[in-house]
């Protein structure tokens, strides 16, 4: 039995988000079919985070145990064979040791939000961004998203469907900044809440949009009430980006 690690991309529209679904495709079942074309094995795929339906990653990480003798490259070129036509790609793939743990390994995870701020609609990039015609002021948003980072309760901004014990969490990063007519927004963690950046984006558009002022996030913050959030943004624009390990790990 041999663990591989696998470095994974993948355009989250057609999905209904990472995890297995009872009602619909995702992209773990992509995976573990293509896994089973392969190798002729029910595998389990398991991955550093759960993305929601629409949501995408650009180097997501996760790990698979094989009993079939076969090397990394050989696997890695085989799966995404078997993806074809799925929007989703094995980008990297090594053997790692039998306690290396996609999930419980991972000690740092980011994700990067797009916003497009233009008026005309989007064409090619329909449901990679989200779209916002009214202009933005990226520095008062950024200026906003200082309140956020450090650790916090983030009741405010957790789905109510979340399913973790505590909503403590330490926000190491939350950056905002224009690019012509894109702001970008990247936020780094050991881990997030369900929904989290989604909404604490939701809200650092309406600074954006002179619609709350900066003060007003600290101010929801401090309320841990999901009632007080503002907007949850849309998963069009969210993407995983990477995930951290321990040198040794």
């Amino acid at each position: 039995m041999s663990r591989f690690a696998l470095t994974i991309e993948f355009d989250g529209r057609p999905f209904m988000g990472w995890q297995r679904q009872s009602h619909g495709p995702s992209v773990q079942q992509a995976i573990e079919e293509a896994v089973w074309r392969v190798t002729g094995e029910q595998v389990a795929v398991h991955a550093a985070g759960r993305t929601d339906a629409g949501v995408h990653a650009l180097a997501m990480r996760a790990h698979v145990e094989i009993e079939k003798a076969i090397v990394p490259f050989r696997l890695m070129e085989a799966l995404n064979a078997h993806l074809r036509p799925e929007p989703v790609a094995i980008l990297a793939c090594e053997a790692v040791e039998d306690d290396w743990h996609a999930r419980f390994s991972c000690v740092g995870r980011s994700y990067e939000y797009r916003i497009v701020n233009r008026r005309a609609p989007l064409t090619w990039e329909a449901g990679l961004a989200w779209q916002v015609p009214q202009p933005l002021d990226a520095d008062a948003m950024h200026a906003a998203a200082r309140y956020l980072v450090g650790r916090h309760d983030f009741t405010t901004f957790r789905s109510a469907h979340c399913q973790a014990e505590s909503p403590l969490r330490t926000l190491d990063r939350l950056d905002v900044a224009r690019r012509g007519d894109r702001v970008l927004i990247h936020a780094a963690a050991r881990s997030f809440l369900h929904h989290q950046v989604r909404s604490m984006v939701g809200c650092l558009a309406l600074v954006g949009q002179g619609r709350w002022r900066p003060e007003q996030v600290h101010e929801v913050l401090a309320a841990r009430d999901r009632s007080r959030l503002g907007l949850n943004a849309p998963p069009d624009g969210l993407y995983f980006t990477g995930a951290v390990y321990p040198i040794n790990g």
